[in-house]
């Protein structure tokens, strides 16, 4: 594990993103394309955090934070990657960015259905909130 070494994202890692979140995420989004994720990295350019073990990507996680909330979107980890620790070393500087930012609790988009997901977020101290229900309206461009 002591390979591994993460960092933010740069403009020119967006394509590599991209192409992995295809082979490693679970789901899609309306903002996963070139223009979503550059928004992202615009705005705040320290919130992709990416996971490199050799030189080749391993993980990924957004750790956004908009001055009130802590949020983390992506996390993924290639199969080749998988129960190595890279989403725990991905979620530990994730919290430390929100911790120096002032952040007091992270939350996590899961997918109901990805039970693989559920476990890694279990492992590292993360509770589904039932009370809670995500709406979502998509916007035209």
């Amino acid at each position: 594990m002591n390979d591994l070494a993460i960092r933010a994202a740069a403009p020119e890692d967006l394509d590599t993103v991209l192409a992995f979140w295809k082979d490693a995420a679970e789901g899609t989004s309306i903002s996963d394309d070139r223009d979503g994720v550059a928004r992202l990295l615009d705005r705040d350019p320290e919130s992709l955090l990416l996971a490199e073990r050799g030189g080749e990507l391993a993980g990924t996680v957004i750790a956004g934070f908009d001055g009130w909330r802590c949020h983390l979107y992506r996390l993924a980890v290639h199969p080749d990657h998988r129960r190595q620790g890279v989403a725990n070393a991905l979620l530990r500087a994730a919290e430390e960015r929100f911790t120096a930012l002032g952040g007091r609790r992270g939350d996590a988009m899961v997918l109901n259905d990805n039970t693989l997901a559920h476990h890694a977020w279990r492992a590292a101290g993360y509770a589904p909130q039932p009370e809670w229900s995500r709406w979502v309206k998509p916007l035209d461009s």
